[in-house]
């Protein structure tokens, strides 16, 4: 029998998702809470890997068992014994064949900027005093639409079959302080996210132009786009499921 359980987390204190040798991640941290309760070994398929430092207000992940499960009683004993930290929201069974990861429709994220000084939202966003044209990057924003192929903004190295993402939004909005980049696709590269909004953010400092940045994105070198902005401020925020996976 396949679950899927909903969760969120603050990612400050953990080297990303992806479980790894002498380092301490979410995926771990699941894996160990939920082969204890269950009192089998117990393996979580995520829905993507966020690196470290990077948070999650919504990631799915799928495991297996072979009978079922008292949902109540499991999502309370998970939040007894996780960090507090992560949290797990919901667990719900689901189709055999339904996949955390290559069953979502659509992902977006967040990358949140403070403008000036906040010791309450340090660990949770990039502080800056700097004042970009919101116009402008919005200007840029809406280019990437029109776009397939942003190997520009893909890590290096990274092993995948393409490059190609189909972005379904991409804005900036500014509510007081905090200055927030969303953008919703099919499917994101490595580093795609912070590299994107590094690359915004110099259009609205007026470091380059809108038409430097069609050619980034055409050129496809990553060298030529700009840094990827601290891990802190982005967020994963929403992952959408087709609603044929419920069992």
């Amino acid at each position: 029998m396949r679950y899927f359980i909903e969760l969120q987390y603050n990612g400050s204190n953990y080297h990303g998702w992806q479980q790894q040798i002498n380092a301490i991640t979410i995926q771990e941290k699941l894996n160990t809470a939920l082969s204890i309760l269950l009192k089998t070994t117990i393996n979580v398929m995520g829905a993507g890997r966020t690196d470290a430092g990077v948070h999650a207000e919504q990631l799915f992940a799928h495991f297996d068992v072979e009978n079922e499960i008292d949902i109540k009683i499991l999502i309370y004993k998970l939040n007894a014994i996780l960090p507090p930290d992560i949290v797990i929201l919901t667990i719900f069974k689901v189709k055999n064949e339904a996949h955390a990861r290559f069953s979502a429709i659509s992902r977006s994220y967040e990358y949140r900027i403070w403008l000036g000084k906040n010791p309450f939202l340090r660990t949770v966003t990039w502080q800056q005093n700097f004042s970009p044209s919101i116009l402008k990057m919005n200007e840029a924003s809406s280019l990437l639409l029109n776009y397939k192929d942003f190997k520009c903004f893909s890590k290096s190295k990274t092993d995948v079959n393409n490059y190609n993402c189909s972005i379904t939004e991409a804005v900036w909005k500014q509510e007081g302080n905090l200055l927030t980049f969303h953008i919703t696709a099919d499917r994101f590269l490595r580093n795609m996210v912070r590299a994107i909004v590094g690359t915004l953010l110099e259009i609205g400092l007026e470091k380059i132009s809108i038409n430097d940045f069609k050619k980034i994105i055409e050129n496809k070198n990553r060298s030529e786009a700009g840094v990827s902005v601290p891990a802190q401020g982005l967020f994963l925020t929403k992952i959408v499921y087709p609603k044929e996976i419920i069992d």
